[in-house]
């Protein structure tokens, strides 16, 4: 069974390839998903191999150049901050080699998942995918598909930006997928990744289960990474901190069907 100290992730200082965050389906005590984060200067690269996996790199803030298989790929220009709307990110299939460069400061997320099938790489860029907002009241949250569950473009990642104004919940009412049991619900493991503006505040997150054999409550600060290996995991925002997290999930099949918590499915209608 996991606990608070497995879920609830803190970076790490630097390593030399500038990785602060590193989670395996082994470290995760999951089977699909992986997910890393890298910050490197300006000149700074760092080699990787999709050996049975697929990845999205989404850059979280600075710029980059990509390659594929030794051969120019793209680049992006700058993204000032996590917040800011317009992000850029990268696909790379199965069993390639690829590479990123920092052509300034950069945070990069790299995004993975356990896959066999050869897909095409391609860059999304600000402007491929719209701004989603959800929610009404108190429970607004402004969504960034980048690898929208609609499409085949990934075998089984699906990665989302979402930005939760001072105030509101997100991910809310309670929802989960950890069922195979298509078309109601999907089985997906969950990676969310903060930031948070201004920098010194902290959000909320609660990851339970129906009969609360989990039930762990965290209040991730910037920069931190929490994981939603199943159960109902709704987030809040504090008065006067703005909130942002990159969501990564993958499972047996890509599709993303939730199942909200029954005692809150009134909020829904309400």
């Amino acid at each position: 069974m996991w606990t608070k100290d497995d879920l609830h992730l803190s970076p790490t200082a630097p390593d030399s390839n500038g990785l602060v965050h590193q989670v395996t389906p082994d470290s995760a005590k999951w089977d699909y998903t992986s997910f890393e984060v890298h910050k490197l200067t300006a000149g700074q690269s760092i080699a990787l191999t999709n050996d049975g996996r697929e990845t999205c790199a989404v850059v979280i803030s600075g710029a980059a150049k990509f390659r594929v298989d030794g051969n120019a790929f793209g680049e992006t220009t700058e993204r000032a901050h996590s917040f800011d709307r317009k992000p850029w990110a990268f696909y790379a299939p199965v069993d390639c080699n690829w590479e990123v460069e920092a052509t300034s400061t950069l945070e990069v997320a790299i995004c993975g998942a356990v896959a066999s099938q050869p897909k095409t790489p391609f860059v999304i860029a600000p402007g491929d995918r719209s701004v989603e907002t959800r929610g009404t009241g108190n429970n607004v949250r402004h969504v960034v598909d980048l690898l929208p569950a609609d499409s085949d473009m990934a075998e089984r990642l699906l990665v989302v930006e979402a930005i939760t104004p001072p105030g509101n919940s997100s991910s809310y009412p309670p929802h989960k997928h950890d069922l195979d049991n298509l078309p109601d619900e999907s089985q997906l493991e969950e990676v969310y990744y903060f930031h948070i503006r201004p920098e010194q505040g902290f959000a909320f997150q609660r990851v339970y289960t129906d009969d609360r054999s989990l039930d762990v409550t965290m209040s991730p600060e910037d920069g931190d990474v929490v994981l939603v290996p199943k159960g109902y995991h709704p987030v809040a925002a504090p008065h006067g901190y703005e909130v942002y997290y990159l969501n990564v999930m993958a499972g047996p099949k890509r599709a993303w069907k939730i199942h909200t918590a029954k005692e809150h499915a009134w909020l829904l209608t309400s």
